[in-house]
């Protein structure tokens, strides 16, 4: 028995090395720009990492290439989990040997493939402008998930990927749009790909030259908000590029499957589906309140709905982005936008946080217990999309709220401890379990995560490695539970 488990665990290995062939996919274009440009110190930094993958991972790749193996639920947990480290530790390589701590270098990299947005780098236009590429193409693969480009192609390895999805895919249910995961795989990223292509175009359009509309394509897409300039998008003064990143921040935080049964005509399964009802009601109550507050300050409602806009579903997106300088706000405003960090994108899309559906769910059933209290014997179901939620739905949103803020208090202690003040430290705590990058305080639009101490920022590496999978991807590894027989 033991020797079955040792060739099994010996298997899945193989099968991660194989996964993180892809790293080498993504360093190519920055090193391709690193020797265009000349930057010497970059292309050793690109060409070391990528030769070592690439030898593991086609080593990896050809030994799997004849066996029939079936993943279970264990494998996807373990599997994913262990790509989004080991491509946070790959992706560090370049910020390390260009000249950050590895500490830094981590946190930077984990950033990117958890589409957090938050950052330690200061002067970002100090960057080699092929470091800058790899931080958005980083982005944007997290975005959509470095585990769905691997699903896409897994049929080629004799196995299927639902178990990878499955423990990927953020948000309380997962679902096959068509038959095949690999199928599924390639629309989804057909998708992503094709809005990727349109934001880029209309901020050429814009004004943007084609390396800053490369970059903030890539990260607006991934809601990771970083940006190439140290004034973010501010940095450009357009009314025009801050409307077109407004819509695509509200877009990318969809459901991307709603957008494959848009384009089968199924328009009723967007009118009847509960999440986005509720996501995109939020986003215009959030909108008109701030707008109004805003009024005196930008003296027009139109000015004042250009800003209240943006930063609504730059946070309620997870994005992070910023235009403005919204501590400066009045106080109503402030509440929303602190409200807003509580709620988080829809599911099955590249936003993080709690998700809209689980805050619905939960609602619908408070609703229908205040109702139980009424009448005893009444029956009340609550109805998700049209349909009769299922109860184990129910529970598993409860267990998720709790250990979503179990996690956020453990973290503000522990940060707290280390001497920031405790409002900066819960701020930062929802930030980074969130995949939100920005907040108050200390961490507020004009701040960013380098004042941290070191193990701080270790600690929020791996919460918003966690964040970015559900939590229960990642914890259920430490329980005595996952690793019996």
């Amino acid at each position: 028995m033991k020797q079955k488990r040792f060739a099994k665990q010996y298997i899945l290995i193989r099968v991660l090395a194989a996964l993180l062939g892809f790293i080498p996919v993504i360093m190519f274009f920055p090193l391709i720009m690193a020797i265009a440009l000349g930057e010497t110190v970059m292309i050793r930094a690109f060409a070391i990492p990528m030769s070592l993958i690439v030898a593991l991972a086609l080593a990896s790749f050809i030994s799997l290439r004849r066996k029939k193996l079936n993943l279970n639920a264990r494998d996807g947990f373990f599997l994913v989990f262990a790509t989004w480290v080991l491509a946070s530790f790959s992706g560090s390589v370049p910020f390390y040997l260009w000249n950050l701590s590895f500490t830094d270098s981590f946190f930077e990299s984990a950033c990117a493939f958890a589409t957090t947005g938050a950052t330690i780098i200061g002067d970002i236009e100090a960057l080699p402008r092929s470091l800058l590429l790899w931080r958005s193409l980083a982005h944007w693969f997290g975005g959509i998930g470095i585990v769905m480009i691997s699903v896409a192609l897994f049929p080629l390895l004799g196995f299927g990927g639902f178990q990878l999805i499955k423990a990927e895919e953020p948000g309380p249910e997962k679902e096959k749009i068509t038959p095949k995961i690999a199928v599924t795989a390639k629309l989804l990223w057909l998708v992503y790909g094709t809005l990727t292509l349109i934001l880029f175009s209309l901020y050429i359009f814009g004004g943007m030259n084609w390396f800053d509309a490369v970059c903030h394509s890539l990260t607006t897409m991934a809601s990771g908000g970083v940006s190439i300039k140290n004034g973010g998008i501010a940095s450009y003064n357009s009314a025009f590029i801050d409307a077109v990143t407004t819509v695509f921040m509200l877009l990318t935080a969809i459901n991307f499957t709603l957008y494959y049964r848009l384009l089968r005509g199924k328009y009723h399964e967007l009118k009847n589906n509960t999440e986005l009802r509720t996501y995109l009601c939020l986003f215009i109550i959030a909108s008109l309140i701030i707008t109004f507050s805003l009024v005196p300050v930008y003296g027009s409602v139109s000015n004042a709905f250009r800003y209240a806009s943006f930063h609504s579903i730059s946070v309620l997106s997870t994005t992070g982005s910023a235009i403005a300088d919204y501590e400066q706000w009045p106080g109503i405003a402030k509440m929303i936008i602190f409200g807003l960090m509580f709620l988080g994108g829809c599911s099955g899309s590249t936003a993080g946080g709690v998700k809209v559906i689980r805050h619905a769910i939960l609602w619908k059933q408070a609703r229908g217990e205040l109702r139980r209290i009424i009448y005893p014997q009444g029956i009340f179901n609550i109805q998700i999309n049209g349909r009769i939620g299922r109860k184990d739905i129910v529970y598993g949103t409860a267990g998720f709220f709790f250990m979503y803020f179990f996690v956020i208090t453990i973290v503000t202690l522990i940060t707290a401890a280390s001497g920031i003040d405790l409002f900066s430290s819960f701020n930062a705590a929802l930030s980074v379990t969130g995949n939100i990058g920005t907040g108050f305080g200390l961490i507020g639009p004009k701040g960013n995560f380098s004042f941290f101490a070191d193990h701080i920022k270790w600690l929020f590496s791996f919460v918003m490695i966690a964040g970015r999978l559900e939590m229960w991807t990642v914890f259920v590894l430490f329980t005595t539970v996952y690793w019996r027989k």
